[in-house]
């Protein structure tokens, strides 16, 4: 039972929003503590995990080349774009990028998107570029929903355009345990079988996005006078 009091102190550790690593090294310690292991031997364990999964921080190699892009003005050029683009609305640029996203994660390109390569340099910048066209400065709290609506649209197309693809591990773990339960489908059926679910839910949040520019369009009207720069 002690054994668990890791998920115990992650989920507290979240919740109090400590700091994500000091967390895990406390669920570490107390869960290597609790099955009978000395707080070196699960520092030890925890180091030599490390350095054998060393490679996977080669992902955080895109956030300093992020930041170089961002600092020689690659989202005020994002934002120049959009200035051109007169019939490209918020709506109409995050249901574009929604279907891009779904169709590159259907085909397994999974890497072409993502929350600090493509969102926040480019699709959040575009989409305020685009909603400050057509209604004017937009306020602060609008901006925040633009940007929530750029990041959603990113993890909604990748979540439910990777279910299309027959060689992701999702899938692969939904097969797995659809037989160890007795139900034999091989990874092509569950993939055949996402995208009805893939469809939907495309048209779904496009209509979403429709309603939040229409939410967009009657706060610019109605409410003038917050058409000020946050």
């Amino acid at each position: 039972m002690w054994a668990l009091s890791g998920i115990a102190i992650v989920i507290i550790g979240f919740a109090l929003r400590f700091n994500p690593l000091v967390i895990a090294l406390a669920a570490a310690l107390a869960t290597g503590i609790s099955v009978g292991l000395s707080w070196v031997e699960v520092i030890s364990l925890v180091g030599t995990a490390f350095v054998d999964q060393r490679f996977m921080v080669l992902v955080f190699l895109v956030v300093p080349v992020i930041a170089i892009l961002e600092a020689y003005g690659l989202r005020e050029r994002a934002q120049h774009v959009m200035r051109k683009a007169h019939a490209l609305s918020t709506s109409r640029l995050l249901i574009g990028y929604l279907a891009l996203r779904q169709v590159m994660s259907s085909l397994g390109l999974m890497a072409l998107g993502g929350h600090p390569q493509m969102v926040r340099p480019l699709i959040a910048p575009m989409a305020e570029s685009a909603a400050h066209h057509r209604y004017g400065i937009v306020p602060g709290h609008w901006r925040e929903q633009i940007r929530a609506h750029a990041a959603a649209v990113d993890n909604i197309g990748l979540f439910f355009g990777e279910d299309t693809f027959v060689a992701v591990g999702p899938l692969l773990l939904m097969q797995g345990f659809l037989a160890a339960q007795g139900y034999a489908y091989d990874p092509l059926q569950l993939a055949v079988w996402a995208i009805p679910s893939a469809v939907i839910v495309f048209m779904l949040h496009s209509a979403r996005l429709r309603h939040f520019e229409g939410q967009l369009r009657r706060a610019s009207h109605h409410a003038p006078q917050h058409r000020e720069a946050s």
